[in-house]
């Protein structure tokens, strides 16, 4: 016989020859060696796991870097166990791929405006892709989006524009709808806003 512990957070998922036969915890169990196994510990708190795009494409084709977090939980071990080989590996690929997804179809100024509506699309595109799992999607945040130096210029540029009332011509910049300028933009005008990065 051998002795296990298993934390208060955690629950073990024990094998007996390779089969399945239950999840362990809180606390001490028995188990037979060379009979069950231990697989896994698997931890029930929320975890956040960070995860980002680059240089992907917007639907008006502009370059950005997005920059998310994603607050996520095991609510059936079981399933974590036995349905994906590395269940925080995959979570991890598939925000990446849901991230790369929702910047496709999404132009740049609702990037930029509409951080709220983003985040909401991902939770579900996410939930969608791990609910047969075992995992909970919590909630998605994007923490920064870097565009290109040039737009970002233009968007100071219209900002002091849409202050002066005077009309502004960009050049050397995508063909994209710029963002109207924002309450922020237009008492300083010299600072970028919190979450957008400007580019090199």
């Amino acid at each position: 016989m051998a002795i296990r512990i298993v934390n208060q957070w955690e629950r073990a998922v024990v094998l007996f020859l390779g089969k399945f036969v239950g999840v362990k915890g809180t606390g001490l169990f028995i188990i037979v060696p060379f009979l069950n196994q231990v697989a896994y510990i698997i931890d029930l708190r929320v975890i956040t796991t960070s995860f980002k795009a680059e240089q992907t494409l917007t639907k008006d084709t502009v370059p950005v870097n997005v920059d998310a977090v994603l607050f996520w939980q095991v609510i059936d071990v079981e399933k974590a166990a036995l349905e994906v080989k590395d269940y925080k590996d995959s979570i991890s690929l598939a925000s990446q791929t849901a991230l790369r997804d929702v910047i496709g179809k999404t132009i740049l100024a609702d990037m930029l405006t509409g951080r709220e509506a983003i985040d909401a699309e991902l939770q579900r595109l996410i939930g969608n892709r791990v609910s047969g799992w075992g995992i909970r999607i919590l909630s998605v945040e994007i923490r920064d989006v870097v565009i290109p130096g040039a737009l970002q210029d233009a968007m100071f540029m219209q900002a002091q524009a849409d202050a002066s009332g005077m009309p502004v011509s960009f050049s050397g910049i995508p063909n994209v709808r710029l963002p109207r300028s924002s309450n922020r933009l237009r008492r300083d005008t010299r600072t970028i806003p919190p979450r957008f990065t400007c580019g090199q």
